[in-house]
């Protein structure tokens, strides 16, 4: 299985551009879907997201015309399998760091460590829900698949989007609006860039 490279620089730079060039839309669509997601406790945190995969791959891919902001409320398509990532997921995650963070000494430094490498694994995931519009355990079989064939280096490349996309929740969570977005561009950049029909073959097979 093939090393694939990963381009650090380029794509946080051209993530940054896709966000700079669309700018209004993503904040808003952010603040329509992280309100929503906070209004139903998390239940349609999933399908919300997806909605924002939905605009932000038509934003990059230029192949429609310009979305509209109602294109968030399309992840509906996507409910189950994107509702079954978020609330599998995230709660094996918790109660695996949990476990974890009961360790003497260590104990948190693993438990940071294990969530690190659980979004490093899973972070195309929801992207080959609605890109290709797999079910949510191929998708995770798929993404974990992909890290691990160069996984120091898409770990590293993960913690700085999570950085990136999470630093808004320091301005009392309002801030997050304009910095997830940012993560999702980055993110979409790296994913048209290492995915395609080869790729997810060999992922699948």
């Amino acid at each position: 299985m093939d090393k694939v490279d990963v381009k650090f620089g380029e794509w946080i730079e051209k993530g940054f551009s896709l966000y700079k060039e669309n700018f209004g839309i993503l904040v808003l669509v952010s603040l329509i879907a992280v309100i929503v997601s906070a209004v139903t406790v998390g239940i349609l945190a999933g399908p919300m997201a997806a909605g924002v995969l939905i605009i932000v791959f038509q934003l990059h891919d230029r192949k429609e015309s310009h979305p509209e902001v109602g294109t968030l409320f399309r992840g509906f398509d996507f409910f189950l399998n994107s509702f079954l990532f978020f609330i599998i997921w995230g709660i094996a995650i918790f109660v695996a760091s949990l476990i974890l963070g009961l360790v003497p000494c260590i104990g948190q430094v693993a438990s940071l460590f294990v969530v690190f490498v659980a979004h490093a694994l899973l972070m195309f995931g929801l992207f080959l829900i609605v890109d290709r519009k797999m079910e949510f355990w191929p998708a995770s079989v798929a993404s974990f698949n992909m890290v691990k064939r160069n996984f120091w280096p898409f770990l590293g490349f993960s913690i700085v989007s999570n950085l990136i996309g999470s630093i808004g929740a320091v301005a009392c969570g309002i801030g997050i609006v304009f910095t997830l977005p940012i993560q999702v561009c980055i993110l979409t950049v790296a994913y048209r860039e290492i995915f395609d029909d080869d790729a997810i073959a060999s992922l699948t097979s």
